[in-house]
């Protein structure tokens, strides 16, 4: 059986991380949304093998157990008990190491399609917490909707209501991040920490000026210091006509939001000249 999903990249419209569990995980609280950047992941099984096989459009894309995607097809196997062969096709066009999330969301991709393949019969919930396994951004990737996202990563609360209509404008800077290596770097005395309580607020009241006013990534400080053209392309954002512009996760990936798509384009436009890939996309409701 073969089964084709849509693995949407995320942005992290607030990043918080408010303190350190005693095993050293962080602790999260986050409001995040999936946008319309995806890549698109097919997964099939077969009895003629019994391997996990991964192949991609990416050559920088890994094939063994350090691709998420790999991971997740070892998780779903062991609990469905079967000794299927299990084959991963991911067109790619999430950048890669881009604080996008794209790894996290093919991952999520084959917990979805494997579950559906298996008739495991899982909800998101389920899938999510199995997600954690991999990596703090699967749970979130499960559900690929706007949400609020809590713990280590594991409690997803979907947005009772949509967010306020928003184009996107993306920029990866010719850079990578390491997560791991990211964090290692936090000091959490001198982190500053945003107001999450009054941009819950505003999504809830649908008012896209108190978001705009009220997003904040608390790692970005960190990022930029490692690669300060995170903050060259930001202010070239709200110089182009971004009502507002931040990093997306530990970077280095940079977004400006907007109302208007001729302003959008403008945008992306102007930043064209800056960065070698750029990208105008949409929320996933």
């Amino acid at each position: 059986m073969e089964v084709l999903e849509r693995a949407y990249a995320k942005l992290n419209i607030s990043l918080d991380t408010p303190y350190l569990h005693s095993d050293g995980v962080q602790e999260w609280d986050m409001l995040m949304v999936a946008i319309d950047l995806a890549d698109t992941v097919t997964v099939r099984t077969t009895t003629e093998h019994s391997e996990i096989v991964i192949d991609s459009t990416s050559g920088l894309l890994p094939s063994n157990e350090r691709n998420l995607a790999y991971q997740a097809a070892q998780i779903m196997r062991e609990l469905a008990q079967s000794n299927d062969g299990v084959e991963i096709h991911i067109d790619k066009r999430i950048p890669i190491a881009a604080g996008l999330g794209g790894g996290s969301s093919d991952a999520a991709a084959v917990l979805r399609a494997l579950n559906q393949i298996w008739n495991l019969q899982m909800n998101e919930a389920q899938l999510a917490k199995e997600g954690l396994k991999i990596d703090a951004d699967v749970p979130f990737c499960v559900y690929s909707r706007p949400a609020q996202v809590t713990g280590r990563g594991e409690v997803v609360t979907p947005l009772n209501k949509k967010m306020p209509p928003i184009h996107f404008v993306i920029a990866k800077p010719s850079v990578s991040v390491s997560t791991p290596k990211l964090l290692r770097l936090v000091n959490y005395d001198q982190l500053e920490h945003g107001n999450m309580q009054k941009l819950m607020d505003a999504v809830e009241q649908g008012d896209y000026s108190a978001v705009a006013e009220n997003m904040f990534n608390v790692l970005e400080p960190v990022t930029a210091k490692q690669f300060p053209e995170i903050m060259r392309i930001k202010n070239k954002m709200i110089q182009f006509g971004a009502d507002a512009s931040q990093m997306s996760g530990t970077g280095p990936t940079v977004f400006g939001i907007t109302t208007k798509a001729s302003r959008a384009k403008h945008i992306y436009n102007g930043l064209k000249g800056f960065v070698d890939e750029a990208y105008i996309t949409g929320l996933v409701n």
